[in-house]
Order: structure tokens, then C-alpha cells, then sequence
């Protein structure tokens, strides 16, 4: 693409800061007023928790409907997101670097000595913007780090039916397509089934809300996680019956052990004596869980996220690979993301639990591909 061509593309437009905040004040009003389960969040260090309101998946569905009726009756373009896909990533990202400069600014005022809003000041300000200063701020009531991530899985499902919109304009559907959007629709739409799993993940009980995370929501989420999408918009790929096999098996084996490891951890929390496989959950030191899939590997959730990642790209084509490596650029990232956090992750787990940490590396010496790695 010519870059004077490219720079229009992404410059920021109304109608792009227009679809931005009603997304937005959708989310906000709706992700309110819906009724959803209340769950309560981890115990944080002053002893309090944050509740949860789980109605993500109505939100979604009834946003999804009011699309589907505005385009049927004309009101919105059903292609408008994918049409406008350049500055809408523009126009995330200057939001996402705005909206982390208030909350900087915001948190370094704060004297809330609260786990949710203490501010941890380094006196680094690039250090303190990316990675942030509070645990969970808030904004009218509204939890920001779990509406972000809420924002941004929605956006990836927005965007992936505006590019299948398109697609469908351009002729019969091919399998690749049909692929691709089934596996990541119904990834995204498991997400919003056991949202509340989400409530004791590491983004949510242990880091901050800086840059990382609210770019990493707002934009890596919707806009890198959809590269396949819009590949296979621009590339016509034919795969065989036995690749299509073959990636049905990825996906499915990615997603058992993903949703499985995480009900699992999330169920321990919940209950430490609840069975696990029809067995008494084996615990090191009263803390730690080492049965089921966590007695596998200490990460083993990771592995069936990167089979899932993986999921999602094989309906590009091995071959795309050999020419063009950007179809496989989730994984890749994926991958290179996940060692980089299993990393840190070890790191503080040591600490927190020093030797009983020590004693389930050495039960479960895996860290995220058994007999691996």
C-alpha cells in the first residue's frame, strides 16, 4: 500500500471517534442495568474483595441483535467496521494512550491505602504509565481493567462478523473462512459462558492497569487477534479435508485443556475439597493444587491457549507460512507472551510461597508442555 495512502487510512475520522463511544457507553450503561450473576473476586491483601457483575454474554448477544437489526433495516452498514478498520485502530490507540495518562495521573493523587486503589509509585514515569500504579481503579462504579477486557473481546467479534459481512459480499464462503469464524467465535463466545473465571486470572489479581494492559485489551486483543480474518478476506485459500481434520483436533484438544485447567484453578479457589477428575484434589502445603491438569504442568492452561491460537491460523494454510509468516502472528506472539509471563510468574510464585513452591516444581517439573518443556 502507497504510505500516503496508508497514513489516510489511519487517520482518525468523527465517524471512527463516534463508533468508538458508543461502543463504549453501550458497554457502560448495559454492562450495568443487565442482570448477571455477582461474583466475588479474590481475596486481596487488605482482606477485601471486588464483586463481578457476569452478564457479559447477554451484553454481547443483545448487542449483536441490535446490530443485526440495524443493518436488516438499513440503519448501519454491516461492513462498517471492517471498511473503516485502519483508523478505528488509530483512533483505539490514541484512547488507550489518553485513558492510561489519566489513570497515571489520577493514581499518583491518590491516598487510598486500599489493596484495589494504593498507588505504587516507582518515580519512573514510563515505567509507572506502562505498567501502571493501581491494582483495579474505577470510573462511576465501573471496575476498569475487567470492562476493558470486556471491550476488547467484543470488539474481536465485532470486527471478525464485519470482515465475514464482507467476505460474503465477494462471492461463496470458503471453508477456510468458515473455519476460522466458527473457531474464533466460539472461543469468544466461551469467554462470556465462564466470564467469571476471569475474575481469578492473573491480569485481574495481579497486574496493574497501565499501558500493557489497557493497549493490550483495547488494541492487540480486537485488532491482532482478527489478522487472520482479514487474510483470508484478501487471500483465497483452499484447504484439504484431511487439514480440515487435523485443525478441528487442534482446536478441540486446545480448547479441553485451556477451559479445563482454568475451570479447574478457578473451582480450587472456589473450594479446595471439590473433586478433580472424580478424585480428592491433591494440595502441596494447603495452597497449591497438583491434581488434574495442574499436575501435569504448572502452566498447562498456556498450552491449551497456544493449541487454540494455533487453531485459528491453520485455516490460512501451512504453505501461507513459507510465504507470508503474518497469518501465524498470534501464535508466534502468543507463544513468545506466554514463556516471557510463565516467567514471571515463577518468579513470583517463588516468593510468595517459597518453599512450597519449591516442592511442587519438584512434583510437577513441567512448565507447560509435558515431558517438554
Amino acid at each position: 500500500m502507497d504510505l500516503g495512502i496508508l497514513l489516510h487510512a489511519l487517520t482518525p475520522s468523527l465517524d471512527s471517534v463516534a463508533i468508538l463511544v458508543t461502543f463504549f457507553t453501550y458497554l457502560a450503561i448495559f454492562g450495568s442495568i443487565l442482570p448477571g450473576k455477582v461474583v466475588q473476586g479474590v481475596v486481596l491483601r487488605d482482606g477485601t474483595r471486588l464483586h463481578y457483575r457476569c452478564n457479559g454474554l447477554l451484553s454481547l448477544l443483545l448487542l449483536v441483535g441490535l446490530l443485526g437489526v440495524g443493518a436488516w433495516m438499513n440503519f448501519i452498514s454491516s461492513t462498517v467496521i471492517s471498511d473503516r478498520g485502519l483508523e478505528l485502530l488509530s483512533t483505539t490507540f490514541i484512547f488507550s494512550v489518553l485513558v492510561t495518562l489519566v489513570l497515571y495521573a489520577a493514581g499518583s493523587r491518590s491516598h487510598n491505602q486500599g489493596s484495589s486503589l494504593k498507588a505504587h509509585v516507582t518515580g519512573n514515569l514510563i515505567h509507572d504509565w506502562w505498567f501502571g500504579i493501581q491494582l483495579n481503579p474505577q470510573f462511576l462504579g465501573i471496575d476498569l481493567k475487567f470492562f476493558f477486557v470486556r471491550a476488547g473481546m467484543m470488539g474481536w467479534l465485532l470486527i471478525n462478523l464485519s470482515i465475514l459481512a464482507k467476505s460474503a459480499l465477494d462471492g461463496p464462503l470458503c471453508l477456510s473462512v468458515i473455519l476460522y469464524q466458527t473457531f474464533s467465535a466460539l472461543y469468544i463466545l466461551d469467554y462470556f459462558v465462564y466470564e467469571e473465571y476471569m475474575t481469578s486470572t492473573w491480569d485481574i489479581i495481579a497486574e496493574r492497569s497501565g499501558f500493557m494492559l489497557v493497549f493490550g485489551d483495547l488494541v492487540w486483543i480486537p485488532f491482532t487477534f482478527s489478522i487472520q480474518g482479514w487474510w483470508l478476506l484478501h487471500n483465497k485459500v483452499e484447504i484439504t479435508t484431511a487439514a480440515v481434520i487435523a485443525n478441528c483436533i487442534v482446536f478441540l484438544i486446545g480448547y479441553l485443556v485451556f477451559r479445563g485447567a482454568n475451570k479447574q484453578k478457578h473451582v480450587f479457589k472456589k473450594n479446595p475439597k471439590e473433586l478433580i477428575w472424580g478424585k480428592p484434589p491433591r494440595v502441596i502445603g494447603g495452597k497449591l493444587l497438583a491434581s488434574g491438569y495442574w499436575g501435569m504442568a504448572r502452566h498447562c492452561n498456556y498450552l491449551g491457549d497456544l493449541l487454540l491460537a494455533l487453531s485459528f491460523s491453520l485455516p490460512c494454510g501451512i504453505s501461507s507460512f513459507c510465504s507470508s509468516p503474518i497469518p501465524y502472528f498470534y501464535p508466534i506472539y502468543l507463544l513468545i507472551l506466554l514463556i516471557w509471563r510463565e516467567r514471571r510468574d515463577e518468579a513470583r510464585c517463588a516468593e510468595k510461597y517459597r518453599e512450597v513452591w519449591a516442592e511442587y516444581c519438584r512434583l510437577v517439573p513441567w512448565r507447560i508442555l509435558p515431558y517438554f518443556y
